[in-house]
């Protein structure tokens, strides 16, 4: 089953595809966000194109465990992209994904400049590989 990871953000999207079976993600693209429909709608393409059966958005929970403007967004985006596809979408903890990923760029030897373009699409691979190991 073909899964897509969201890494979702003010400024970017980041996307990563997995099979579930296999259990690892790979990070797929960073869409600049254009707003409302419009990244509802590329995201929905791009789901369509990886063949996509399920879909997991990274929920930006406080350190605490609660939840902030971030975490509202996520929410609403997460039902809004689920009423779009008729895809079943889950909402998973991405507490450090961000940080995480950027020391992963950084270790490989990743340029700043190349790390920024990237982040965001590792980051949305950590979180759907989280999913997955969580769910096995």
């Amino acid at each position: 089953m073909r899964m897509l990871g969201l890494d979702f953000g003010t400024k970017r999207i980041g996307l990563a595809a997995a099979d579930r079976e296999a259990g690892l993600a790979r990070p797929l693209a960073t869409l600049a966000r254009k707003g409302g429909v419009r990244d509802l709608e590329a995201v929905a393409r791009l789901a369509a194109e990886q063949q996509a059966e399920e879909v997991v958005v990274g929920l930006p929970l406080n350190m605490d465990g609660s939840e902030g403007r971030m975490a509202r967004l996520a929410r609403e985006f997460a039902a809004a992209l689920g009423a779009r596809t008729g895809l079943p979408v889950h909402l998973w903890d991405e507490r450090l994904s961000s940080f995480e990923a950027e020391a992963q760029l950084r270790e490989v030897g990743d340029r700043p400049a190349r790390r920024k373009q990237k982040v965001d699409q590792v980051a949305a691979a950590l979180i759907l590989e989280s999913y997955l190991e969580a769910h096995r």
